[in-house]
């Protein structure tokens, strides 16, 4: 691994302050080809009808997927997402959701990811995504 939990949250509140500074993502670890996040509760992700929105849970998968990444090669601020499918299972909780974050694989160009979101309390996936990115030239060894 390259990065720690710390050390990636120092890196996001550096280059990406509007995610760190919100307070609703917290990264609870990081491991070989893998994260694991958490989108906190609050009101603002619902959706009419009481459940979590779908905007929120693709940001989850893609946040979640974009710090795995940064574990295994430093501090690339322009791996960028460059497509993410997601497939809504069932209505989360209005609760806290982690997603598992798992790289499928990580090539010099692009890695590809997929993210199991799980309402906090429960073992059921409320939905899970794919996504490729794209890495810059040089940033993997």
């Amino acid at each position: 691994m390259q990065m720690s939990v710390a050390e990636i949250e120092a890196f996001l509140a550096r280059e990406f302050p509007q995610i760190s500074e919100g307070g609703d993502f917290v990264l609870e670890e990081v491991g070989p080809m893998s994260a694991k996040l958490r989108l906190r509760y609050h009101e603002r992700h619902l959706r009419p009808g009481g459940t979590i929105s779908g905007p929120s849970m693709f940001a989850l998968a893609d946040v979640g997927l974009y710090l795995a990444i940064l574990a295994q090669i430093g501090p690339v601020a322009l791996a960028v997402t460059t497509n993410l499918n997601i497939n809504f299972l069932r209505l989360p909780e209005p609760r806290d959701l982690v997603a598992h974050c798992k790289l499928l694989k990580l090539g010099k160009r692009l890695a590809v990811g997929e993210a199991s979101l799980i309402s906090v309390g429960s073992e059921a996936v409320v939905a899970h995504a794919t996504a490729t990115y794209s890495i810059p030239p040089g940033a993997v060894t």
